[in-house]
């Protein structure tokens, strides 16, 4: 009797020390990821203006909804950026990475969208990327690298955006070797049927390829163009110019973003990939998707320190096969430690991209700044007949003012001060 009585003040505090943990993470997210919400229409005006109305009505608790994989029709997406940002609102999401494979086009779209929903936009990317371990001859296989950058983007762009031009220029190549070898099996594509899907300016991927395939009757549905033709080991696959992987890791972390590891349970030997992309500096890896967690990916996240992350990988085509977005609710405290980590690196990045630019306030420069801002006519602004307020400009464009300190803007500002005063 007396050990049952000692026992119950015991779980009594754990209970209320994890009630207390999930508060404090539940205050860190929503005040990064809560922007002025656009006015309530009278279907909304009795619902709480930043949970998902599911969770308003009492369902989802203190739930806020990040979906950090989704694609747009800039890469192998059915929906434009603004299309995907609605259905996103409309599901609740209060942050939406947009991942588009092997470019970042889409962003000021959707950025531009996300604003009229108070939705947080991180601008993201999933870079294709090949696992070799060098070493072993013949040896290697597809990676998918994820890269999530502050609302500033990338510091030295031109590093990325050169990686990523590099890598669609092969995916041309890549799908005529496709189309090559699914000749040579009797089931022939024309090449125009490709672009035509992929639309204007996009490079074409596997999932253009297969759609092809559906709508010319050699299969059913993509499943099965993947399942018997397009596939990492089908006879039709074939491979364009990806980097090495640990390439990819070491670029993000050096262009100021946060990397994860894509869909790891469609690799051959998970571990020995993740241990060799710890190695070059990953940060976390996907464990959860719309089904729950994976078997066994946790634990390997937990045995390499990594971010446990989760998302759709939303492209949009419809479907019972297809997750909707947003379906991957991640746990509060799991997306507090992803902004804790990730928050000072970006902040990082946004430093060095405003100091690039105090050391050199060009229009080309101030173009790089407000890429991804709502702001993005740099026509419309003059960097050096306005000197220090551009700093101002930059966060308010950014929407980012409390990701730095008061003394890493001074010491820009100075700079700029010192520039106009020269002039």
């Amino acid at each position: 009797m007396g050990s049952k009585k000692k026992s119950k003040p015991c779980r009594s505090k754990k209970k209320a020390k994890t009630s207390a943990d999930q508060a404090q993470a539940l205050d860190y997210v929503r005040a990064w990821a809560h922007l002025a919400p656009p006015e309530p229409s009278a279907a909304d005006a009795d619902t709480d203006d930043f949970l998902p109305a599911q969770a308003a009505r009492g369902g989802g608790g203190g739930d806020v909804l990040f979906e950090l994989h989704s694609h747009s029709n800039h890469s192998d997406g059915f929906l434009s950026p603004t299309a995907l940002v609605e259905r996103a609102h409309r599901n609740g999401v209060k942050a939406l990475a947009l991942t588009d494979h092997d470019t970042m086009a889409g962003i000021p779209e959707a950025v531009s969208a996300a604003s009229k929903f108070g939705i947080r936009i991180i601008p993201g990317v999933e870079i294709s990327a090949l696992y070799n371990p060098r070493e072993v001859a013949g040896a290697g296989e597809p990676v998918h690298i994820l890269a999530y950058y502050g609302t500033c983007g990338p510091s030295r762009y031109d590093e990325l955006y050169s990686m990523l031009l590099n890598i669609r220029d092969g995916r041309y190549l890549r799908a005529k070797n496709m189309l090559a070898k699914l000749n040579r099996l009797k089931v022939p594509i024309k090449w125009e049927h490709i672009t035509k899907i992929a639309g204007e300016g996009v490079a074409p991927g596997r999932l253009h390829v297969a759609r092809a395939m559906v709508e010319a009757g050699y299969v059913e549905n993509v499943r099965q163009a993947f399942n018997k033709y397009l596939g990492d080991d089908g006879p039709a696959y074939a491979r364009g110019s990806e980097p090495f992987a640990e390439t990819v890791v070491q670029l993000i972390s050096r262009t100021g973003g946060i990397s994860a590891l894509a869909h790891p349970w469609s690799l051959k030997n998970p571990d020995a990939v993740i241990r060799s992309l710890k190695g070059s500096g990953l940060n976390g890896m996907e464990v959860y998707r719309s089904d729950g967690k994976v078997d066994g990916f946790s634990e390997l996240a937990e045995k390499y320190g990594l971010l446990k992350l989760g998302g759709s990988d939303f492209h949009g085509r419809g479907g019972k096969d297809e997750s909707d977005i947003g379906t991957v609710k991640l746990a509060i405290t799991t997306l507090c430690c992803f902004l804790k980590m990730a928050r000072p690196i970006w902040s990082t990045a946004m430093k060095d991209i405003l100091l690039k630019f105090a050391e050199e306030p060009s229009s080309a420069n101030l173009g790089n700044i407000i890429k991804f801002g709502q702001l993005t006519n740099a026509d419309a602004f003059s960097p050096i007949n306005t000197g220090i307020d551009v700093v101002d400009f930059c966060l308010s464009s950014w929407s980012s003012n409390d990701d730095m300190e008061d003394v890493e803007l001074e010491e820009v500002r100075l700079k700029l001060a010192h520039y106009a005063a020269e002039r």
